[in-house]
Formats: structure tokens, sequence, C-alpha cells
């Protein structure tokens, strides 16, 4: 792809948020398509959203469950970028039309008290710089369509990268806990909806270690000059799968002991 191909991508993207109307596959448009171009679109919708005032709140990483990765047949993560307009309050309505076709996901989120980055980073400089651990729910929705309806074909990891790792909100519960307080591997959630249990997970299912999902995440990010911010908050990954959110949903994810989070979709 082009440079004017990212461009061109890019600006589609964020008419379809805007407009609330999905894009076909860039995958099917751009056959030649790769992990960078995918990125390169992303960035350059990073890029209009920061020209357009939006701040970065932090980031998250998806794709971390071998099941998601067999599914797309990749073999490592995305990631993506939080920025402050996708914050919601924990038992919020998210308003109706705000997203397309809205799923969440249930995580720990990490959010830090200190900057954090390299090549070299290791789990002890995440846990240094991790000013607490929280229960949260990723929202998800996506600009691009899922599935083409004439040839049948699915979205790509290029596609979901490119559509911002199909990011859209975030959630956070009311708890914090030091990073040490629990072993997140064994944290897990009960994920209901409309009062009815939907998924359950546990933490292991993210490169086994949460932790070790904001290590890639830092490490990946060295390689374009990034680092994580103070501040900044990072979804470290879903343990279940998504589950869908159309009008009238009401999602409560009962992370036993670790706290609980709620969301509704008007």
């Amino acid at each position: 792809m082009t440079t004017e191909d990212h461009a061109r991508a890019a600006a589609e993207l964020l008419q379809a948020e805007r407009r609330r109307e999905q894009i076909g596959l860039l995958s099917l448009r751009h056959p030649e398509m790769g992990m960078d171009d995918a990125y390169e679109i992303q960035n350059a919708i990073y890029r209009q959203k920061l020209a357009e005032g939006r701040k970065v709140i932090g980031w998250k990483i998806g794709l971390t469950s071998k099941a998601m990765q067999y599914a797309l047949n990749i073999d490592i993560p995305d990631s993506g970028i939080l920025f402050d307009d996708m914050a919601f309050d924990n038992g919020a309505t998210v308003p109706a039309g705000r997203f397309i076709q809205p799923r969440i996901e249930a995580e720990i989120a990490f959010v830090m008290k200190s900057a954090v980055g390299g090549e070299n980073v290791s789990r002890d400089d995440i846990i240094a710089a991790t000013d607490y651990v929280a229960p949260a729910l990723e929202i998800l929705d996506t600009r691009i369509q899922r599935v083409d309806s004439e040839t049948g074909k699915a979205r790509t990891v290029f596609d979901t990268i490119s559509d911002n790792a199909a990011n859209a909100g975030i959630v956070l519960g009311a708890e914090r806990h030091a990073v040490g307080a629990f072993d997140l591997r064994w944290v897990g959630a009960l994920t209901f909806r409309n009062g009815e249990i939907e998924e359950t997970g546990l933490g292991a299912g993210v490169l086994n270690d949460p932790i070790e999902s904001v290590v890639w995440l830092a490490r990946r990010m060295a390689q374009y000059g990034q680092s994580i911010e103070p501040g900044q908050t990072i979804l470290s990954g879903s343990f279940i799968r998504p589950v869908e959110c159309p009008s009238g949903t009401k999602i409560h994810a009962d992370f036993g002991p670790f706290g609980s989070v709620d969301i509704n979709f008007a």
C-alpha cells in the first residue's frame, strides 16, 4: 500500500465512525496489505484525532488468547489507542446510536504511575511502573464489516488493527489493587448479559499472565519510538469471547474479590 492508500483508508474509517456506517474490508481492496500497513493506517487515525483535540489516555492489547489468534491465523497480539472520549463511568448507560455493533470484553486494567518503555522492558519494570490494577470492560466496535456480503470473506487482523484494534470504549470498576495483591493469572470474571451468564474466563488466558501482555506492548511500542506514559491505562487483553450488546443490554462482570464492572446500552 502507498502513503496515499494509508491516508485514504484512515479518512474512510474516521468518516465511518462519525456516520455510524461500516466500510468494506480493506484487506479485500488491498490484498497486498501487511502488518506495517495496518499500523500506518492506525497511526494516521491517531494523528487526526490529536489534531481534532482528542487526548490519549492509554492503550489496549488484543488477540492475547490462543483461541483468538487461531481464529485469525496470527501468532502475536495487536494493540490500539485509548482516547479520552472512550472513557465511561462504571454503571453508566451508553447513549443509543453511539456505536455501530458494540460488544464487550472482560479484562484487567493496569494504571501506570511512571513511564516505562524500551526493547528490553522486563516484567519487573512493568510491576515497578504500575500504580494499581482494576477490573475493567472494553467496549468494542467495528467500523469495518466483519464479513464481506458478496464474497463471504471475513475481516483479517490487518482490518482490525487498521480500525484501531476495534477499540471503542473503556469502563473501570471502582476497586483498586496493588499489582502484587493478586495472582493475576487466577483473577477471573463471570460476565452476565441481562442477568444471564454469558462468558467466564481467567487472567491466565492473556499470554499466561496479564503482566506479560503489558511487557509485550511496551516492547512493541519501542519499535515505533513510543513508550507508556504516567497516568495511562493499559487494557491487558480479554480472557472471554466478545459479548454482543444490542440496544437494551445490561452487562455485569463479577470478578469476585477483585471487584465488578457494569455498563448498560440504551
